[in-house]
């Protein structure tokens, strides 16, 4: 059936009055406790070695020049760590709790020293999640040559993550207080896009253009037909093509696909999900 889940979308789907749900996530040592300090105006997580035992909230409530948003505990992703040395290790489980509790993802990373392994894996597991993703590049007052150096961050997250590439990126220095502005006004941006919705017939048109320029290659000698497409869902934007034989296409058509819609629609920095289906038509002999 065509029922509208709750959730999936539709014109009120960015509605500003709603809370926005945010997890900040990140390499031990990122600064999650800092930042979340800084947004929440006064030492409602604690960072030191107890940090796990303090308090048990989920999320907590937090108005931001004038935007609500419900941030995830980070401080709950240490809960579970009762020696020194297992404190700097990010439980995969805690992680995935707190993406999947989220509709923005902030991922910090060390500006001093980023995109080790670890931080593409934690911005993967938010991408595979289908959540809206914001990079926070943290300790930014040690970098030197500030212009420069976000410039280069910008190229390096899109080479790193090309499958949320355009995603925002936002400096900040949470002990002093800067670059808070820029990262909820990039958290926001995120959101708007990952709710987006596009028309049918701006999709089919779309369609016609792609199939002009960069058709899909014939597979053992037989043509894939694609007919029409849809957008069937936002948060993320999932699109649906319809035709024959499609699931002969390869992986790097897909990949093209994703980018022109990406292009297209300015969708930057969201997950995009494609599908195909074959039509039900009994007629239809391709």
């Amino acid at each position: 059936g065509r029922r509208r889940r709750g959730g999936g979308g539709g014109r009120g789907a960015a509605d500003p009055s709603r809370p926005i749900k945010v997890a900040v996530i990140g390499r031990p040592n990122a600064g999650k406790s800092t930042l979340i300090n800084a947004l929440l105006g006064e030492d409602r997580l604690l960072t030191g070695p107890e940090a796990g035992i303090t308090r048990d909230a989920i999320a907590v409530d937090l108005n931001f020049n004038g935007r609500a948003f419900q941030v995830w505990d980070t401080a709950g992703l240490r809960r579970r760590a009762r020696v020194e040395d297992k404190l700097e290790k990010l439980s995969v489980a805690d992680a995935l709790r707190a993406v999947r509790f989220a509709e923005v993802v902030v991922v910090l990373m060390d500006a001093t020293k980023p995109f080790e392994e670890q931080d593409t894996r934690i911005a993967d597991l938010a991408e595979r999640e289908g959540r809206a993703v914001v990079i926070g590049f943290t300790k930014w007052d040690l970098v030197s040559a500030k212009a420069g150096a976000i410039k280069r961050l910008r190229e390096d997250t899109d080479h790193a993550l090309p499958q949320i590439r355009g995603v925002p990126i936002a400096a900040v220095s949470a002990l002093q207080g800067q670059g808070l502005d820029r990262l909820m006004d990039a958290v926001v941006a995120a959101y708007e896009v990952w709710n987006r919705r596009v028309s049918t017939a701006r999709i089919n048109r779309w369609l016609e253009a792609v199939l002009e320029h960069h058709p899909p290659p014939a597979v053992s000698g037989k043509r894939i037909k694609i007919r029409y497409a849809t957008q069937a869902k936002a948060r993320p934007p999932s699109f649906v093509l319809f035709g024959t034989r499609l699931d002969a296409l390869p992986e790097s058509y897909t990949r093209y696909l994703v980018n022109s819609l990406r292009e297209t629609f300015d969708l930057p920095g969201t997950p995009i999900r494609v599908a195909y289906r074959e039509p039900k038509n009994p007629y239809d002999k391709g």
